[in-house]
């Protein structure tokens, strides 16, 4: 089994799920009392935000990228961004591993798009994500447009993310303007729905939906045990 280097933290909530499902499947797939080998790097995730408010994506890829080097040295064989909107440091990331792969959500994402049989998604995410090109263009190249809400529902899902989600708090309130936003999409066209902040899937059941919907979260960590384990 090769060991995976989780870069966590943003936000701790999500990082827990991605703790759990990394386990889980290598269990599924090993049985027994398996589990999967993992180092993981834990920011603070407030002086991110900010950083993330203030359009300074330099910084965080330079906090990003020293993160990165840690679980090189400490023996990571892959590595693994625990959120969507941090993947904008992809590339800083990638050149401080030094040819140790990292393991892109995008990627993962668009081969489960692809297997659902989508080719409209509705990306629902933090604004970062939803309004920068460096996600959708990813997307984009995978032959797989994506449609995002417009500015109010982008405004209100930023707020459910970092106001409540990231903090642990789930409001029966934020679901359903959560599926409101879907409907809108659908009605616009959209023929599936991506949870392209990895705290969505606490608020949200891709089970529930008419639409087939792609937990980043879970199809990333699916990605990370076929590489632990191929």
């Amino acid at each position: 089994m090769r060991t995976l280097g989780l870069i966590g933290g943003m936000s701790a909530e999500s990082t827990v799920v991605y703790y759990q499902a990394l386990n889980r499947l290598v269990r599924q797939r090993l049985g027994g009392l398996h589990s999967a080998r993992l180092i993981l790097w834990s920011v603070d995730f407030a002086p991110i935000a900010e950083l993330q408010a203030k359009d300074d994506w330099d910084a965080t890829g330079r906090a990003l990228a020293e993160a990165a080097r840690r679980l090189v040295e400490a023996g990571a064989e892959a590595l693994v961004i625990c959120a969507n909107t941090m993947h904008i440091n992809a590339p800083e990331i990638e050149a401080a591993a030094g040819g140790v792969p990292l393991i892109h959500i995008a990627d993962a994402t668009a081969a489960a798009l692809k297997a659902r049989g989508v080719t409209r998604p509705l990306l629902l995410a933090t604004r970062y994500t939803m309004e920068k090109a460096f996600y959708r263009d990813r997307l984009a190249a995978a032959g797989l447009p994506a449609a995002i809400p417009g500015e109010a529902d982008r405004d209100r899902l930023q707020a459910i993310i970092f106001d409540e989600l990231c903090q642990g708090v789930i409001r029966p309130g934020s679901k359903a303007a959560a599926l409101e936003m879907i409907a809108r999409g659908e009605a616009a066209g959209c023929d599936g729905v991506i949870f392209g902040c990895t705290e969505i899937g606490l608020l949200l059941d891709p089970a529930e939906l008419d639409l087939p919907a792609v937990d980043t979260a879970v199809v990333h960590c699916e990605a990370a045990v076929d590489f632990a384990l191929g």
